[in-house]
């Protein structure tokens, strides 16, 4: 058997998320400081990456039964029986051994993160995911996590109108998925996800509408406060509204597909970091 189903096991692409680790330093104008250059900062992603891909697996393993009547999941490799559960559970449980030992060895002080990013992921797989509305703050909360453990190993303080900027982010793209997933399934949603029997008619589509609304709102006035980036307020509008039009047209909600994907989302991303970089390192 190739390695090939075992590293989708993994989600590597998933792994874009834990840049956010880099993004305090990166906006705070440090980022090619020693210490973010250095081995310790590439350790950090790593250690976070092998916890992230642990806590997949996991996901998968608890979601099999469900995964294997969905139309695009039962393609997985523990659903579609290409990985054996016993192989996936070793595979998890290496990973996260790797992730503490690393982060044993390299970055003592981002244990304790790794720990809260385990504990509310693994709740959230076993009974919070089930919960209309506290699914999508869980989903948060890891954005969240990732964020504050980059302050704190980059040693840079996090201003309140980024921390909340990321939180309505976050709470938006999850948002977004939970629709999405609704517009996919149709009336077998409930049956895949738990959660999706709690949202009425129209709930998503307004929580959508307003932590988009937000996000601009608290982006705008991080900017107000970095002037220089102000001129990114119009990027960060497009790339909103144009993942709202996906989701409405009935594309994936996934936020890492949706940026990978997505040529004028990947094409405005791009655009906002050179924008950014130029901004603060020029």
């Amino acid at each position: 058997m190739t390695m090939s189903p075992y590293l989708t096991l993994l989600r590597p692409r998933q792994w874009i998320k834990n840049l956010m680790l880099f993004f305090p330093p990166f906006l705070s104008g440090s980022l090619f400081s020693s210490s973010c250059i250095s081995v310790t900062g590439l350790l950090s992603f790593i250690s976070f990456c092998a916890i992230s891909s642990s806590l997949y697996i996991f996901n998968d393993l608890n979601d099999i039964e469900k995964d294997v009547l969905h139309p695009v999941k039962c393609l997985r490799p523990l659903p579609s029986g290409t990985v054996s559960k016993r192989m996936a559970t070793a595979l998890a449980i290496s990973l996260g051994l790797l992730g503490f030992v690393v982060a044993f060895f390299a970055v003592q002080h981002l244990i304790p993160y790794l720990l809260l990013y385990g504990a509310v992921m693994t709740a959230y797989t076993k009974w919070l995911k089930n919960l209309s509305v506290i699914d999508l703050f869980c989903i948060s909360c890891g954005f969240l996590i990732r964020l504050q453990a980059g302050g704190l190993i980059f040693d840079v303080d996090i201003s309140g109108w980024l921390f909340l900027t990321v939180f309505f982010l976050s709470l938006f793209l999850s948002a977004g998925k939970r629709l999405s997933e609704q517009y996919l399934l149709g009336a077998d949603a409930a049956g895949h996800r738990t959660s999706l029997i709690g949202y009425s008619d129209g709930t998503l589509d307004a929580i959508l509408q307003v932590s988009a609304a937000t996000v601009l709102v608290t982006y705008t006035m991080y900017t107000v406060v970095h002037p220089r980036l102000v001129y990114t307020v119009p990027l960060c509008t497009f790339g909103l509204f144009r993942y709202i039009l996906r989701v409405k047209s009935g594309n994936s909600g996934d936020p890492t597909e949706s940026l990978l994907r997505d040529v004028p989302i990947l094409c405005v991303s791009i655009l906002w970091a050179l924008l950014v970089g130029w901004s603060i390192y020029l």
